[in-house]
């Protein structure tokens, strides 16, 4: 196997780097997306140029600009331990943070902002992003435009592995999803979903499940979508499981970003856990499970809607089951993969936990029930972002 590189993973108009697979087993690396609210207010607030830049000194690469400018980035180096991974990714948040408060802001883990900004968000400058803006304006003028993701990554050999890794995952997304649910809040409400930020940016073309493909079927719908307009490049081919374009990864796009690093961790052993199994039984030639399109569409939804509040929905099988039953499918799914890395008893002991809290969501909810006051929402989530 290839040896593990140590360059950063972040996307954005920035340069996204190697993972590979190491000797230890499959490296992973994360890119989080953050919200700067205003320390008074709560609100979302423009600057985030600002603090790249000032936070560039510290990190390099690893900070990076995102789509509107009131949004940062920053991503890790690929890793092989869970717990170099904790480290890094509450390092990360730390420099951040501190940057963020030299700035007069706040760095907020969470897929849709609590409280809407006074006027639409303005698009960080860059010639990428203002051609995004030109070309789909509508998704760019509207106050709960504004969200962010927590991606993962996967090394793999190249594309043919990740395309392969991709067809075989399909069904477990959904689960994925439902876990990593946090952002109930929209527009200064309870919009009702636990995942608003999974509605608000499947607007964006180019987002929803990856279609079953093959490398020369993915290069031809790829070529396709960008000569027809339906896309301006392949970076924006926003699958919930992608080959990168730049480095041999599997990027897993389904999940909002979370305050709580325990969270994150068990997306990622999972996500680790989950590729390492299947890549055996790609190896053995069994050929991946092909629910139909219809009931992926579903499956995704009723995480968006419920989290691991409600029902959920199997579409491997075709059967309705609660959410928390399908985590457990999952998890079992996983755990000889999750066994091969060292990882089963550390994703076992993060399950429960995240399980008994559910999830971000719901966390969310109950800071808002206290005292009705959207203000105590994201005053948690500033400590919790910050106690990484």
């Amino acid at each position: 196997m290839a040896s593990t590189v140590i360059a950063p993973v972040c996307g954005g108009d920035g340069a996204r780097t190697a993972l590979s697979q190491g000797r230890h087993g499959l490296t992973v690396g994360v890119e989080e997306e953050f919200l700067l609210v205003d320390r008074r207010t709560g609100l979302p607030v423009a600057r985030g140029p600002g603090v790249v830049k000032a936070a560039t000194a510290a990190l390099g690469e690893q900070v990076q600009a995102e789509f509107f400018s009131a949004q940062v980035e920053v991503c890790t180096r690929p890793t092989a331990g869970l717990a170099e991974l904790r480290s890094e990714l509450a390092l990360l948040r730390k420099v951040m943070g501190d940057v963020a408060a030299s700035e007069g802001c706040l760095l907020v883990a969470t897929g849709t902002p609590v409280i809407p900004p006074e006027r639409p968000p303005t698009v960080t400058p860059g010639e990428r992003y203002g051609r995004m803006a030109a070309r789909w304006p509508s998704l760019v003028g509207s106050y709960d435009g504004m969200v962010c993701g927590c991606h993962i990554h996967v090394g793999v050999t190249g594309h043919a592995q990740a395309l392969a890794l991709a067809n075989h995952m399909r069904p477990w997304l959904p689960t994925l999803q439902a876990l990593a649910a946090n952002s109930p809040f929209s527009l200064g409400r309870d919009s009702g979903w636990a995942s608003r930020r999974s509605v608000e940016y499947a607007r964006w073309p180019g987002v929803g499940p990856a279609p079953p493909l093959d490398e020369a079927g993915y290069e031809r719908l790829a070529d396709h979508l960008v000569k027809t307009g339906a896309l301006l490049d392949r970076r924006m081919i926003y699958w919930y499981a992608r080959p990168s374009e730049h480095v041999p990864t599997l990027e897993i796009r389904v999940c909002d970003v979370n305050a709580d690093l325990d969270v994150v961790l068990l997306l990622t052993a999972l996500v680790r856990g989950l590729a390492t199994a299947l890549l055996a039984e790609i190896g053995d030639g069994r050929p991946p499970p092909d629910p139909p399109a219809g009931l992926l569409h579903v499956a995704h939804r009723l995480a968006a809607r419920h989290g691991l509040a409600g029902e959920g929905l199997d579409p491997a099988r075709g059967e309705y089951v609660r959410a928390l039953a399908l985590t457990e499918r999952l998890l079992v799914r996983a755990a000889p993969g999750l066994a091969a890395a060292g990882d089963l008893e550390l994703a076992e002991e993060l399950f429960h936990r995240v399980r008994g809290s559910g999830g971000g969501a719901a966390r969310q909810r109950a800071a808002h029930l206290r005292r009705g006051r959207l203000r105590d929402v994201v005053g948690d989530l500033v400590r919790t972002t910050a106690a990484g």
